[in-house]
Order: structure tokens, then C-alpha cells, then sequence
């Protein structure tokens, strides 16, 4: 996997006139996946940094709909950041992406959705596990 396929921001269609600005999400055109849930995290703390974890299976798009936060999405082998900033642009986080999100501004309100419902059992909590289902992955994919 090359570097830039970490980073995956879909832009999604700015409708509007004088009155305001609207954008429209709808599974599977701007969301390529159906909609199974919906969570957004906001009032994170100063210096709070959240995430640290992948995801077997789920997929998922973060929108940042006020303000802004850093991410760092890593596959196991390479490592890149983004900033969201912008309520038309979602960044794509696909299955076995762990994935860190850092500098929370103080108004920042961030979106998820997401295709399957909260599991637990889905959810990569601890790096090195991470590392190792990448690389038994990498190993029966070549085989």
C-alpha cells in the first residue's frame, strides 16, 4: 500500500444560495457504504487525544462539521496525517486502519458514520495486536 492510500477525503457536493450552505449525505453515493450508525464526539478536552485503535471489518467516514481535529492513519507499515477541517470533506477510515485523532479545537464537533453497528469484538485496542493481524494478513494473502 502506497503512502498516499492512507488518506482517503471524499469531497461531497456544497449545495446553497444566499440564504446558507447545505450538503447532503446519502448511503452509498457520497457515503459508499449503507449507513448502519451515527456518533459524534465533541467538547473533548484540551491536549485530549482519542482513537488509538483499528477496526477488523468496519468501515467508517469522519466529518469534522465544526472546527477541527488531526488524524494520524496508519496501515501497519506506513503512517500519515490529515487535518479535517471543512464540513464538505469526510475522510474515509477503512477495515484495519488504526488510527489516532489529536488537537481537538475548542468548538470542534466530529461525525462519524459508520456501516455495521457498535461491536466490540470488532475493535483493535492494542498496537501490537495490530501489527501482528497486518502481518498474518499480509502472510496468507501472499500464499
Amino acid at each position: 500500500m502506497d503512502n498516499m492510500s492512507l488518506i482517503n477525503i471524499i469531497n461531497f457536493p456544497v449545495l446553497g444560495d444566499g440564504r446558507g450552505t447545505l450538503v447532503a449525505l446519502e448511503a452509498n453515493r457520497q457515503i459508499p457504504f449503507e449507513i448502519k450508525r451515527v456518533y459524534y464526539i465533541y467538547g473533548t478536552a484540551q491536549g485530549v487525544a482519542r482513537g488509538f485503535h483499528a477496526h477488523k471489518a468496519l468501515k467508517q467516514v469522519a466529518i469534522c462539521l465544526k472546527g477541527s481535529c488531526r488524524f494520524v492513519m496508519d496501515d501497519g507499515k506506513d503512517k500519515q496525517e490529515v487535518i479535517l477541517a471543512k464540513p464538505d470533506k469526510g475522510l474515509l477510515i477503512d477495515a484495519m486502519q488504526w488510527h489516532e485523532m489529536y488537537d481537538f479545537s475548542n468548538d470542534c464537533v466530529l461525525m462519524v458514520l459508520a456501516d455495521q453497528v457498535y461491536d466490540e469484538s470488532d475493535y483493535i485496542r492494542e498496537y501490537s495486536k495490530f501489527i501482528e493481524a497486518v502481518n498474518n494478513h499480509v502472510h496468507s494473502s501472499a500464499k
